[in-house]
């Protein structure tokens, strides 16, 4: 059987802690599609275009780089899953507070979609701490963003910030 996870977020920008719940995710399904969430009422760094881009580049070298899709996407991730005949939701918790939160949308989907569930994975103990919005803060005030962000990603933060 063919087992195939959706890795949803908005993965602005793709982290350490992205990069580590992939990793794992390799490791238990045949393929994982990143499904980056686009949300034009959103403020984001980076366009949906870029992000896909900076996260095609960060794994494009290792050896399960062909296991992964990258497509973007808007509106219900349910009804993504559903276009993409995908069953199983895969959901990074770093701490108490995001099990909270993914917990009541696992529930929600849950809720309007029976046939999917979640799967929720831990990063690395290390890479906990990691936070979209405490990369683009370290991004903004010049700071090493090296245990954060793969070195591409950090590249591409320093060059938006330069021009804001």
């Amino acid at each position: 059987m063919n087992k195939t996870a959706l890795y949803a977020g908005s993965f602005d920008p793709f982290t350490n802690g992205h990069l580590d719940i992939l990793r794992r995710a390799v490791k238990l399904f045949d393929k994982v599609i990143i499904t980056v969430a686009v949300n034009n009422k959103k403020k984001s760094v980076f366009n949906g275009d870029e992000r896909v881009e900076l996260i095609r580049d960060t794994i494009k070298d290792y050896d399960w780089y062909e296991m992964v899709e990258i497509e973007q996407f808007t509106g219900l991730l349910i009804n993504f899953a559903r276009q993409k005949n995908v069953n199983t939701l895969l959901r990074g918790i770093r701490q108490l507070s995001d099990f909270e939160y993914e917990f009541r949308m696992a529930l929600t989907n849950r809720r309007l979609a029976p046939d999917i569930d979640t799967v929720f994975l831990m990063p690395d103990e290390q890479l906990t701490f990691i936070s979209a919005t405490i990369v683009k803060e370290v991004a903004e005030w010049g700071g090493d963003l090296s245990s954060f962000v793969p070195d591409n990603v950090a590249v591409a933060l320093r060059k938006k910030f330069e021009n804001k």
